[in-house]
């Protein structure tokens, strides 16, 4: 079992703060526990822009708190999002996120992240991976 807090990712290499400065996350469950799957705590900051396609990843977002306006890059389909909306990029979609007010979110990544990645040029998280255990 195990048992952790935000609290006391803060300022470890789970705390994740991104390249461009829009955004940090605290990465609570990671590849490295061979789970399946990887959960994290992130904020996007208000008055920032994100574009981010998970080409290697399905992510599911569940908004806790704040409010952003979340734009399907490929259809030009506008969604509010505030505490309580979750969205799901299950076709790996092209996206926008427009912060109006800090947006704090739990995210479940599939294929699990490291830990190590940022958007890339084009939002792409790299797929990496945790050598295999021996």
């Amino acid at each position: 079992m195990i048992v952790r807090s935000f609290k006391e990712i803060e300022g470890t290499d789970r705390h994740v703060k991104s390249a461009s400065g829009t955004w940090e996350s605290k990465r609570v469950v990671l590849a490295k526990e061979r789970v399946g799957f990887s959960v994290h705590e992130t904020i996007l900051y208000a008055g920032t822009e994100t574009s981010m396609w998970y080409a290697n990843h399905i992510e599911a977002v569940v908004c806790v708190e704040g409010e952003a306006e979340l734009t399907d890059d490929e259809t030009g389909k506008k969604y509010t999002i505030t505490p309580g909306t979750t969205y799901l990029l299950d076709g790996h979609e092209r996206h926008t996120m427009r912060i109006k007010e800090d947006f704090r979110c739990i995210c479940v990544f599939n294929p699990p992240v490291t830990g190590r990645e940022d958007h890339d040029e084009n939002g792409v998280y790299p797929l990496l991976t945790e050598p295999e255990e021996v």
